[in-house]
């Protein structure tokens, strides 16, 4: 072997090394990029999805009917609110501890009363418990659980209003 030959081969060998190491930090960027743009989508650990929605449905004129799922990631709390319309949920997931602060609400499992929850007072609502509220009951939820809590909502609300008001 002449020395032009070694010289080929050891430049044949670093052209390979370089390539091998420019594939492996391609690689590498890659992976950190995918990491990266899922941090930034990150679960939200409060969620409120519409999964249904009419405006102006008959007999409620300016008004906007909805169906909503709330999904409340364990330890996490909704901030005290209330809604600008009337409000009916049913727990279909978990237990969630619901404090009322103004007004009230019944707690109904089925048709039958299950209790009371009045201004002042908590309680817990587990799966298939259902609940309807005014628009000037003030309130707040929590998930005091391990397991999301799950909530269905059927909504009446004014066309345009938010689906909830944070209480001053």
């Amino acid at each position: 072997m002449t020395d032009s030959d070694g010289a080929t081969k050891r430049g044949l060998a670093r052209l390979v090394c370089a390539l091998v190491f420019a594939l492996l930090l391609a690689a590498a960027a890659s992976a950190y990029a995918a990491t990266a743009g899922s941090e930034t989508s990150a679960h939200a650990p409060i969620t409120r999805d519409v999964l249904a929605q009419a405006s102006n449905p008959a007999g409620a004129p300016g008004r906007t009917l909805a169906l909503s799922r709330v999904t409340i990631d364990p330890g996490q709390a909704l901030d005290l609110h209330h809604h600008p319309g009337t409000q009916a949920s049913q727990v279909s997931r978990g237990t969630l501890t619901y404090w009322v602060e103004k007004g009230g609400v019944t707690v109904r499992r089925g048709e039958r009363v299950v209790r009371r929850i009045r201004a002042g007072q908590h309680g817990q609502i587990p799966a298939g418990d259902w609940i309807a509220e005014s628009p000037g009951t003030i309130h707040r939820g929590a998930n005091l659980g391990t397991k999301p809590v799950v909530i269905l909502i059927a909504s009446l609300f004014r066309t345009g209003s938010p689906a909830s008001i944070p209480a001053h």
